[in-house]
C-alpha cells in the first residue's frame, strides 16, 4: 500500500512503543486509517504524521492526553493557548512543589550529618537560632508514649500537605514544668514546616532568639538528665526561661536501627 506504514514501521520512525500506539487507538487519540480485516494489522497514512507528531510534542509537555485528543479534535489558535497556559500553571505549581523538596533534603542531610557528628554530643551551647515555624498538637503526651497516633492527628488537623512539613518531631515541656523540675510530661507535639509557604492559622512562629541547646545519645525517654543540666547551666548563667522546651528528635528508629545512634536535641529559649 502506497504511503501506508505499518505498526511497526511507524513505531520505529517515531520511536514510540507499539502498546502505546495501540493505546492511542483504544482511546481514539490515533485511530490507523487502515485496519486489515483478515490480520488486524494496523496500517497509517503518512497524512497522519502531523497529528503524531502533534501529540508527541504536547505529550513531550507533559500535558494529559485527554486534553491532548479535545485539542486535535478541536484545533484553534485559542484552544492550544488555552491549553498552553494551563500547562504552564501546572508547571510553575510543580516546580514550586520540586523547590520545596529540594529544600527539605538538602536541609535533612544537613541535620543528619551535623547530629551525627559526635563531637557535637553532650556539649551545652548558646545559640542564636533563626526565625523558624511549626503547627502543633496540645496534648499531654508522657515521654515513654509512642507518637505515632499524635503525629497522624497533628498532620489530619493541620489539613495542610504533607509537602510543606521537614520531617522533623518534637515535643513541649512548659516554662512551669521545667521550673518544677518535671520532665516525663510534655504538654505539645509539634512539626517543623517550610517558613516559604503563606502563612496559615495554625502556624505558630517561633522568633529568632536565644537559646541552650544540647544533643545527647538517646529519645526522649532519655532526656530527664539533660534538662537538669540546662537549667542547671542556666541558672549558673543567671538566664531566665522565655519559653516552652523544644525536644526535637534527629536521628531515631526512623533513619536507623542502631539505638547507639539516635540522637535528640534539647532547646531552651532564655533571656
Amino acid at each position: 500500500m502506497n504511503n501506508m506504514f505499518s505498526i511497526g514501521e511507524i513505531s520505529k520512525l517515531f520511536q514510540i512503543d507499539i502498546r502505546t500506539l495501540r493505546y492511542y487507538d483504544e482511546i481514539k487519540l490515533l485511530i490507523p486509517a487502515f485496519v486489515d480485516e483478515m490480520t488486524g494489522y494496523r496500517y497509517y497514512s503518512i497524512d497522519q504524521f502531523e497529528r503524531l507528531n502533534t501529540i508527541l510534542y504536547l505529550k513531550a509537555l507533559n500535558i494529559p492526553l485527554k486534553e491532548i485528543k479535545e485539542f486535535l479534535d478541536d484545533r484553534d489558535i485559542d484552544h492550544i493557548l488555552v491549553l498552553l497556559k494551563e500547562q504552564q500553571r501546572r508547571t510553575e505549581e510543580k516546580i514550586r512543589e520540586f523547590k520545596q523538596i529540594q529544600r527539605k533534603i538538602n536541609d535533612r542531610i544537613q541535620q543528619i550529618e551535623e547530629a551525627a557528628n559526635v563531637e557535637e554530643l553532650f556539649q551545652i551551647r548558646e545559640q542564636q537560632l533563626p526565625d523558624r515555624m511549626i503547627v502543633m498538637l496540645k496534648q499531654k503526651i508522657h515521654k515513654n508514649d509512642n507518637l505515632e497516633m499524635p503525629i497522624r492527628i497533628l498532620e489530619n488537623q493541620s489539613k495542610m500537605k504533607s509537602s510543606i512539613f521537614l520531617g522533623q518531631v518534637g515535643l513541649t515541656i512548659s516554662v512551669n514544668s521545667l521550673q518544677q523540675s518535671k520532665f516525663d510530661e510534655y504538654n505539645s507535639l509539634f512539626m517543623f514546616i517550610d517558613p516559604n509557604i503563606p502563612l496559615e492559622k495554625d502556624i505558630k512562629p517561633l522568633p529568632q532568639h536565644k537559646y541552650l541547646t544540647i544533643r545527647f545519645v538517646g529519645t526522649h525517654a532519655d532526656s530527664s538528665f539533660y534538662y537538669q543540666k540546662l537549667l542547671t547551666y542556666a541558672n549558673d548563667k543567671g538566664y531566665a526561661l522565655a519559653d516552652d522546651a523544644l525536644e526535637i528528635t534527629y536521628i531515631d528508629y526512623g533513619l536507623t536501627q542502631d539505638a547507639s545512634r539516635f540522637v535528640t536535641e534539647i532547646q531552651l529559649s532564655v533571656n
